[in-house]
This record gives C-alpha cells, sequence and structure tokens, in this order.
C-alpha cells in the first residue's frame, strides 16, 4: 500500500490492497479476472522557498524538507519532524543573522509523489545558480519513536548501496558526527539510497548530507543497547501509516536533531572552507591582510636594493 511509482515505461505496472492481495491467493489454482483501472489529473503543489538578507548569495547553504505527507496519514514524523526543526532553525537565525553565507531554506512538495517539488527545482535553475549552491542538508524523519541516529554516508566508508556524495559530503558528514559526538551520542550512517530530496542534488554534483532517524527498517540488538528503543521492530512502526499522529515522535531525539540541525546549518553559513574551500569573511580579511603586508615589504626590500 502507498507504493509510489513514477517514470512509467513500457511495462504495465499497476497495485492492489494487501485484502485484495490475501483474497486472490486463496483462489490459487483458480481462473481468475482482475479489472485494474487507473485515472490520471493535474495537480499544483508548491515548494517553499526563504533565504536570509545576509551572507554572499554566490556560495549560498542550502537546507530541504518534504513538507507533504502520504495521503493516508498526518505526516507528522514523516516529515513535519524535518519540517518543524528547519523551520525552527530559521526563526531563530531571523532574516539577517551575522554570516558570511547566504542560508537558503526549502520545504518541498510532492516528495511522496517522487521526489518531484525537489527535482523540478534544482533542474530549473541555470548551471552558474547550481553552481551557486555550496552544498545541500536533507532532513527527511528526525524524530522516529524507535530512534536510530543515522548520517548520510558522504564518504561511503559503510560500503553499501550507492558510491559516495560528490567532493565536500565526506565533510558534511563528519560535521554532523563530531556534534553528536560532542554530546555523547553515538552515530551511524545511512546510504544515499535515492529515497528523499537530496538526490537531485548529488546528480548535479552538489555536496549533500543530512540527518535521519529511521522508517521501516528493523532495530538491531546492538542498536537498541546503543540507543535505547525496542529491537526487532520498526524504526518507525506508523511510518506511511494513518498512526503517524502527534504521539508518532520521540521528543528527545527530535530535540537532539534539531540542534543539530540548527548548530550545523548555521556553522556552514559562517564558513564552508572544509567543504568548497571557500573561508569566512574573517579569515579572508587576515589573508588580504597578509597578502598587503608581504606586498609592501616586497616593495620596500625592492626600493632598498635598487638605492
Amino acid at each position: 500500500t502507498n507504493v509510489t511509482l513514477t517514470n512509467p515505461g513500457v511495462v504495465p505496472t499497476g497495485g492492489v490492497s494487501q485484502a485484495d492481495g490475501t483474497t486472490l491467493a486463496t483462489k490459487a489454482g483458480s481462473a481468475i479476472t482482475v479489472d485494474m483501472r487507473f485515472h490520471t489529473e493535474t495537480r499544483t503543489q508548491r515548494n517553499v522557498i526563504a533565504q536570509t538578507r545576509t551572507g554572499r548569495t554566490n556560495n549560498v547553504v542550502m537546507a530541504g524538507s518534504h513538507l507533504d505527507s502520504v495521503e493516508l496519514g498526518a505526516g507528522i514524523n514523516d516529515n513535519g519532524s524535518g519540517s518543524a526543526a528547519l523551520l525552527e532553525t530559521a526563526l531563530q537565525l531571523g532574516s539577517q543573522p551575522k554570516i558570511d553565507n547566504a542560508i537558503r531554506f526549502a520545504w518541498w512538495g510532492a516528495e511522496e509523489r517522487g521526489l518531484i517539488g525537489s527535482t523540478e527545482y534544482v533542474r530549473s535553475l541555470t548551471f552558474e545558480q547550481q553552481l551557486d549552491i555550496a552544498l545541500y542538508l536533507n532532513f527527511d524523519m528526525v524524530g522516529s519513536p524507535n530512534a536510530a541516529y543515522f548520517i548520510y554516508d558522504g564518504d561511503n566508508s559503510d560500503g553499501v548501496g550507492a558510491g559516495p556524495g560528490p567532493y565536500g559530503s565526506a565533510q558534511i558528514e563528519k560535521a554532523f558526527a563530531d556534534y553528536f559526538a560532542s554530546k555523547g551520542v553515538p552515530t551511524e550512517g545511512t546510504d544515499f539510497s535515492g529515497r528523499s530530496d537530496y538526490g537531485e542534488f548529488i546528480e548535479q554534483g552538489i555536496p549533500a548530507g543530512g540527518l535521519f532517524t529511521g522508517a521501516e527498517g528493523v532495530k538491531t540488538e546492538a542498536q537498541a543497547a546503543k540507543w535505547g528503543g525496542t529491537a526487532g521492530i520498526a524504526y518507525d512502526p506508523c511510518y506511511h501509516s494513518a498512526c503517524d499522529n502527534l504521539g508518532n515522535i520521540d521528543r528527545v531525539a527530535l530535540g537532539r536533531n534539531a540542534g543539530a540541525i540548527a548548530f550545523v546549518t548555521a556553522s556552514y553559513g559562517v564558513s564552508t572552507e572544509d567543504v568548497n574551500g571557500v573561508p569566512p569573511r574573517s579569515k579572508r580579511a587576515d589573508v588580504r591582510k597578509s597578502a598587503t603586508l608581504m606586498k609592501s615589504a616586497a616593495h620596500v626590500h625592492s626600493h632598498a636594493a635598487v638605492s
């Protein structure tokens, strides 16, 4: 149920409910007719984009969370948790924070329909506008009730599934890992599986990273010993279900992740030097001052030599 099918191809594809599937299974060996119907309709969904008035606009730090949910439930963890944490970060920063790099916040539409909002946004940008984005941070489900503390595996050190993200993704992973380590919270990597809004950013070579507390995956004994919670059940037993309501949140996990989101996002607003070599304004000023002094010294030395 609630399977998302995108990019229609040449093979006809359909789905049935679990109840209908169970009924069909009891008819094994019998001739049966299945009448499958579909309809298409066009709907408009919107992305919400906001950017600080301060900071350079050709080295933008971008952070996003999807705003929609599946039709079945309220979507409080998926993805009210990420959207709310990102909104609070934006509110606390304000419109004119003292930062070197502008921070652009995005709340994506139509993620559950196949990452449509974020994909269309990135594709709508010119090549130069894509180059203006220094990095992208993604927050999709950060308050799962049986929470894990996953960070997207930017350097592919886990060797699972997809390879590493674009250069700079490893440094983003380390920034989050260092934050959690400073709080005494152990973390694990999670693969860039293509299931959230970082996909098109990575496709266009933009460094990416982010946080995830788990969906339908099952928590292991080792993870339960490390993080608490219950082994043998999903990180979010209400994933894509009607019970994803206000009771479906681990508030401790949400608080920890919200802190990490705010700290790392704001830190990159000050400097992205470890990701793409662009230092903060104060450091650039020191470099320019040093270069000026060296130039002056060289001039004095040259003048003395001529004299």
